[in-house]
């Protein structure tokens, strides 16, 4: 897979550098969080689970060499510039987004519990008549 300024996909996943340094910092940032912190989920997995029975050196540097190059990949990918640019216009996007005061926020859920409550108890009352009518008529036999 060649890029547009024709470097491989081998020579970006093996370079150092940092694809536009401060833009996009902190998306990028939570982002490459987030995939080392799966990647250490997995290689916990890895260790207790399908290496348990293996030997001590086994169990540990399986899952330490998959934690190393699912980071060593998430870094890469969080710079890959068609990701980062993508990134970036969702940083700059949700500069844009109105955030709704604390106030604003507990109406808001406050309306949308109510009426999830509300709802139910009509479908609860909908269900029950109709199980009573078509039990009372003989259709649905208990």
């Amino acid at each position: 897979m060649a890029k547009a300024d024709g470097g491989t996909l081998l020579s970006e996943l093996t370079s150092v550098g940092l694809y536009k340094r401060n833009q996009g910092r902190l998306t990028r940032q939570l982002t490459a969080g987030a995939l080392m912190l799966i990647a250490l989920a997995g290689g916990y997995i890895m260790s207790r689970g399908p290496l348990a029975g293996s030997p001590q050196w086994m169990r540990t540097l399986f899952p330490l060499s998959f934690v190393g190059i699912l980071s060593w990949l998430a870094f890469r990918l969080v710079n890959l510039p068609s990701f980062a640019e993508f990134l970036i216009a969702v940083e700059g996007e949700m500069a844009k987004v109105s955030w709704p005061s604390k106030q604003e926020l507990i109406r808001a859920t406050t309306v949308v519990i109510g009426s999830m409550a509300f709802l139910t108890l009509v479908l609860f009352l909908f269900d029950a008549f109709w199980a009573w009518l078509l039990t009372t008529l003989g259709v649905v036999v208990t």
